[in-house]
C-alpha cells in the first residue's frame, strides 16, 4: 500500500503533480479534508482492487480551515499508518504572486484576511504551512521548473519507489538564477576552470564531451572531484541510516551551463554505478 499526500503552496503546482501521479497509475483524490484521510486509507487498504493500492491525495488550505488541526491530523496519520509519504510542492513567494496575477485566479485565503491582496494571502499561507513542510518526505520547488521537468522529477520519485533506499537528485543550476530551494546540499563549483571564456567552447554545454574534457582535465578539478566524492561516499550512508528518503544535491556555477552540468553528470554516473537510485536534472542549461 502506497499512500502519497501532496501538499504545499497554492499555485505551486499541486494539481499538475496530482495529474502526473494519475498518469503513472495512482488512484487520485483532490482537496480532501484531513479528517477523511483515515476513512479513505481504510477503504483503499480493504479493497480487493489492485488499482486502490497506490493512492495520491491533495491536502491543502482549501479543505482545512483549522491549520493546527490539519498539521496534527497529518502527523498522526503518517505516524499510525504504513506506506504513507508526504510530497511538498513549493515555489518562491514572488513567483507565486506573479502566477496568480497572470491567471487572475483568486487565492484560497484572500477572503479570510483583512488585507485581501494576493501578496498577503501567499505570505500567510507560507507561514501557516511551515509545520506541514517539516513533515514532508519529498520537496519540489517549481519556481524555475517546467511541467516536463516536474513530470520527470515525480516519475523518478514514485514510478519505481523503494522505501529501502535513498533517492539522490543531482541538480545543476546557475547562481545568477537563484539557488534551488529544495536542495539539501549546495556544492559551489565556480572555483573550477570556466569554458565560458574560451571562444570555441562558450556556446557548448556540460552535456558535450568538449566541455567535459576541458573541465575535468585540470588538476584542480580532479582533486576537487576526488575530495567531493570521498565526502559524499561517507555522508550518504549516514543520511540513509537517518531514514532520509530523498537527498537533493544542488551543484552550482555562474550560469548553470558548463561546470555544474559536467560535475552533476559525473556524480550521477558514479553513484548509479555504486547502486544508488539517482536522477540528474539540469535546471538552467537551456537558458
Amino acid at each position: 500500500m502506497e499512500f502519497v499526500i501532496i501538499s504545499g503552496m497554492s499555485g505551486a503546482g499541486k494539481t499538475s503533480a496530482l495529474h502526473i501521479m494519475e498518469d503513472i497509475g495512482y488512484y487520485c483524490v483532490d482537496n480532501i479534508p484531513t479528517s477523511l484521510l483515515q476513512t479513505l486509507y481504510k477503504l483503499c487498504k480493504d479493497s480487493s482492487d489492485k488499482a486502490m493500492k497506490r493512492v495520491a491525495v491533495v491536502v491543502d488550505v482549501r479543505g482545512n480551515g483549522d491549520y493546527e488541526v490539519m498539521y496534527d491530523d497529518l502527523e498522526n496519520f503518517k505516524k499510525n499508518n504504513e506506506g504513507v509519504s508526504i510530497l511538498y510542492i513549493d515555489a518562491k513567494v514572488d513567483s507565486l504572486i506573479v502566477r496568480y496575477k497572470e491567471t487572475r485566479r483568486r487565492h484560497p485565503l484572500t477572503e479570510r484576511l483583512k488585507d485581501g491582496s494576493v501578496a498577503a494571502a501567499v505570505k500567510e499561507e507560507q507561514r501557516l504551512l511551515v509545520p506541514v513542510k517539516t513533515l514532508a518526505d519529498y520537496s519540489i520547488d517549481t519556481t524555475f521548473m517546467s511541467i516536463k521537468q516536474l513530470r520527470e522529477r515525480i516519475i523518478s520519485m514514485f514510478l519505481e519507489n523503494s522505501s529501502n533506499s535513498i533517492m539522490i537528485t543531482f541538480m545543476s543550476f546557475g547562481f545568477k538564477y537563484g539557488i534551488p530551494l529544495e536542495s539539501d546540499l549546495i556544492i559551489d563549483v565556480r572555483c573550477l576552470p570556466n569554458p565560458f571564456y574560451i571562444a570555441e567552447l562558450k556556446e557548448h554545454t556540460g552535456l558535450e564531451k568538449c566541455i567535459q574534457d576541458y573541465v575535468l582535465d585540470s588538476e584542480e578539478t580532479q582533486e576537487f572531484v576526488k575530495r567531493l566524492i570521498d565526502w559524499l561516499d561517507y555522508s550518504l550512508p549516514l543520511y540513509l541510516k537517518e531514514g532520509k528518503s530523498e537527498l537533493v544535491v544542488g551543484i552550482g556555477c555562474t550560469g548553470g551551463k558548463h561546470r555544474s552540468v559536467t560535475i552533476a553528470e559525473l556524480l550521477d554516473n558514479y553513484f548509479m554505478e555504486k547502486g544508488y537510485k539517482c536522477i540528474v536534472q539540469h535546471r538552467d542549461v537551456k537558458k
